[in-house]
């Protein structure tokens, strides 16, 4: 069984993401934490959404990033499971070029609902959405992959692992 695939940019899209060793979409639809580089090289953990095929990161007048795409708009992007007691392990690696684009609040919404849940009222302070947010200077980077590198490195875990007893000779 396969389990690492390249999938490459043709045109303006990737097309169906099928054939991978898992659901892409369904994976990239969790509320995980990405890990994003830039030149620098900078690496930073970040909130993303997956949608129109591209990569969404919050960014703003507080961060380095839109200066830094803005002089070198590539990136490198990392979303990863690792489970050691279930042994479930995933990765998609993004490569590509991004860019700020003016902040859109039912796009920030989409996102913020996946890491803090629907109702708003219970979100913390700093996720109020509204018209202050974009008076801010909130920008969203959108990241736009060229390639995404899909692995399944899942294993058996060790019995340790599972709270299972290892036999010793």
């Amino acid at each position: 069984m396969k389990r690492a695939w390249k999938i490459t940019r043709r045109g303006n899209s990737f097309g169906p993401l099928t054939g991978a060793p898992f659901d892409v979409p369904a994976f990239l639809a969790q509320p995980l934490v990405a890990r994003l580089a830039t030149d620098g090289p900078v690496v930073r953990p970040v909130w993303y959404l997956w949608e129109d095929e591209s990569f969404w990161v919050f960014t703003g007048p507080w961060s380095r990033l839109p200066d830094r795409l803005s002089r070198n708009p590539v990136f490198e992007l990392v979303v990863d499971i690792c489970d050691p007691g279930t042994g479930l392990t995933r990765q998609v690696v993004a490569s590509g070029q991004g860019r700020t684009v003016a902040f859109d609040t039912e796009r920030a919404r989409r996102k913020l609902v996946r890491y803090l849940g629907p109702d708003e009222s219970r979100w913390d302070a700093r996720f109020t959405l509204g018209e202050s947010t974009a008076a801010s200077g909130a920008l969203w980077a959108r990241l736009v992959p060229d390639v995404l590198r899909v692995a399944d490195l899942s294993f058996t875990p060790s019995a340790a692992m599972t709270g299972g007893v290892v036999a010793h000779d």
